[in-house]
């Protein structure tokens, strides 16, 4: 490295950033701390996953009552996640519901920010001032407006952290080839299984062995945590897996996937899986391809995106603060801007794809939309498109993307 490139890497990482960087996880710690002593009500999915985890360690079960007995009267919801994830939760157990809360809010941030500087590092070609610091500093910061990175951290969920695992396994542990390739892909999985889709990135993308290892891992877990519960470990696979009213109306405006759209299309109807179900294969089919050809092409980072934003699509649940994967997608567009940016109406112009990401993300309008109580059977046209805007975005992306290609072809 030549000695100017060194004197840009410390400029790049300045105390400034790293101060940035730290001062939110330090203020969810604080205020997860001060929660606790003044009795506030913070993190209703947190406490769920700490209710798990308590239950696992008293011996009481997971799945036969509709809610667990440690849970908060605020927090009163049914434990809907594998019970290898209570296993994995129990250092949540260890602490109060409050403080608990503001451990994982922490760790999310960080996360988060993991997932930017990774995110940057595997792009071929970028800005130059697109540095890994100084825009993980600033989009650490500035992201965390978007809705669902401050939903997750608000409800006190593990979406952050779950994108994370899989980022360091396909962008880092992949490109050094490591032997714990797939490890955390597995880990991710037994948490939620939605995850299980990334075992099928690896396979798109030559990964075979660590593919293998994220089966491996994941069944390992399972039957860990089975050697460990039987009954949880029987009562989740053969009939809590299957119970979608243990996740609570998923007609709700706030499941951006197609099956959500599809049922509040069709006022609830039971068959919403069966009409979803083929429109995701026929999206996959295009982005299998559009996959591979990413990956030969040495571009990581947009074809996780494809898988990721196809996951989304396709899970029969994909509620607003599981689209995180925001985070990276407005890393990626940002490495699209021309370097330097053009002068006059076209330098306004080039970030507008940019803009309208963090717009739809930021706007909160699936908050702002009439929803629940079964409202959105009543939803006039303009309704279905704005109450659908997450799910848009990655079909939008496409389409324009094909448009393009099409026209370079022709």
């Amino acid at each position: 490295m030549t000695e100017q490139a060194l004197r840009e890497t410390r400029r790049d990482r300045s105390p400034r950033d790293l101060a940035a960087l730290v001062f939110f996880p330090v203020v969810c710690v604080v205020a997860g701390v001060v929660g606790w002593r003044l009795g506030w009500h913070l993190g209703v999915d947190n406490a769920v996953y700490r209710s798990g985890a308590v239950a696992l360690l008293h011996g009481e079960p997971l799945y036969d009552n509709l809610f667990l007995s440690d849970e908060p009267s605020w927090a009163r919801l049914p434990f809907t996640y594998p019970p290898t994830a209570a296993l994995l939760f129990v250092p949540l157990a260890l602490v109060p519901t409050q403080v608990a809360w503001g451990l994982l809010g922490a760790v999310s941030v960080l996360a988060m920010a993991l997932v930017v500087k990774l995110a940057v590092e595997a792009l071929p070609s970028r800005p130059r001032w697109m540095t890994p610091a100084r825009t993980t500093a600033v989009l650490g910061i500035v992201l965390l407006g978007i809705e669902p990175v401050w939903r997750t951290i608000f409800l006190g969920q593990i979406n952050l952290v779950l994108m994370a695992l899989i980022v360091v396994d396909v962008l880092l542990l992949g490109a050094r080839g490591s032997r714990f390739g797939g490890v955390l892909i597995g880990v991710a999985a037994a948490v939620k299984l939605t995850p299980l889709i990334f075992v099928a990135h690896l396979l798109v993308t030559g990964r075979r062995a660590d593919a293998v290892r994220a089966i491996a891992t994941f069944l390992l877990l399972q039957g860990a945590v089975f050697a460990l519960v039987p009954h949880d470990a029987v009562q989740f696979w053969g009939h809590a897996v299957r119970d979608p009213q243990r996740i609570g109306p998923i007609y709700w405006a706030g499941n951006q996937s197609i099956n959500g759209l599809v049922l509040r299309l069709t006022d609830n109807a039971d068959w919403s899986m069966q009409v979803a179900a083929p429109i995701g294969a026929l999206l996959a089919i295009p982005c299998v391809l559009w996959v591979r050809r990413l990956h030969l092409s040495d571009r990581p980072l947009p074809a996780l995106l494809v898988t990721a934003f196809l996951g989304l699509l396709v899970s029969p649940v994909s509620w607003s603060h599981h689209w995180v994967w925001a985070v990276p997608l407005v890393v990626f567009l940002l490495s699209r801007l021309p370097d330097p940016l053009p002068t006059g109406p076209q330098r306004r112009a080039a970030p507008a794809g940019v803009g309208a990401v963090v717009l739809v993300f930021a706007s909160c309008v699936l908050l702002a939309m009439r929803n629940g109580k079964a409202v959105e059977f009543e939803w006039g046209p303009l309704e279905y498109v704005i109450g659908s805007a997450y799910l848009l975005v990655p079909l939008a992306a496409g389409a324009i993307l094909l448009v393009r290609h099409s026209r370079r072809a022709g």
